[in-house]
């Protein structure tokens, strides 16, 4: 069965003189358990569907369907709560708290959704992301790499159904790259739902999915 379901998405953005289609009748299933990646250069539409899927944006037409629920046909109330409650968000651009360091960043997840156990969980991804000499850093004394492994902490914190991930190895080196798919391989065979969009042949040697952007029909 599925987890997430994605059926006949269209979307388009509107510039001043234009409308740029970026997905033309597109579906997608994704299963639990499973590595799901999707592979395009910058600017074909991967973080789009990324947010589609998350249920930050929605299409112009089509379905999206999370654990058995229409993200479209429930109050935006209601939206926030099942993120919140099943999704966790790997972004490009990190969105750590800047004023935070990395112990508090990781925790914030617990202000959306209580976690058994917090301070032991937390813990348990400082360990396995490398980070516990950096416990007490804000953001601006991290490499980019770190900020990376404390967004993707930050993500499992509250142990989603499901992890959405833009980019996850982009800052990281050889060492640090491999240490991350190697919990990202962890989060799916623990029953999660994987969906990274990524440029990184590492990354692709894990998907047990793979979905590549045919620009001719505007879809994976």
């Amino acid at each position: 069965m599925s987890f997430l379901s994605i059926q006949n998405i269209s979307k388009n953005y509107l510039s001043k003189s234009d409308s740029i289609q970026v997905l033309n009748d597109f579906s997608l299933e994704m299963k639990p358990g499973k590595v799901h990646v999707i592979v395009g250069p910058s600017g074909c539409g991967k973080t789009t569907l990324l947010m589609l899927c998350g249920g930050l944006i929605f299409p112009d037409s089509g379905t999206i369907t999370i654990n058995g629920t229409n993200l479209l046909n429930i109050s935006p109330g209601q939206r926030a709560k099942k993120r919140a409650s099943l999704v966790g968000f790997v972004f490009q651009r990190f969105h750590l708290i800047p004023y935070l360091n990395v112990e508090q960043n990781i925790m914030a997840s617990c202000l959306a959704r209580s976690v058994e156990n917090s301070t032991q969980r937390c813990d348990e991804l400082l360990q396995r992301l490398g980070l516990e000499s950096r416990r007490y850093h804000i953001p601006a004394k991290l490499s980019a790499g770190e900020q990376q492994r404390v967004a993707l902490g930050r993500a499992l914190m509250n142990r989603p159904a499901m992890l959405i991930a833009d980019e996850p190895t982009g800052n990281l080196d050889e060492e640090n790259a491999e240490q991350l798919l190697e919990l990202l391989k962890d989060f799916a065979k623990e029953g999660g739902t994987l969906l990274i969009a990524t440029h990184d042949s590492r990354v692709t040697k894990i998907a047990d999915y793979k979905y590549v952007y045919d620009f001719k029909n505007h879809c994976f």
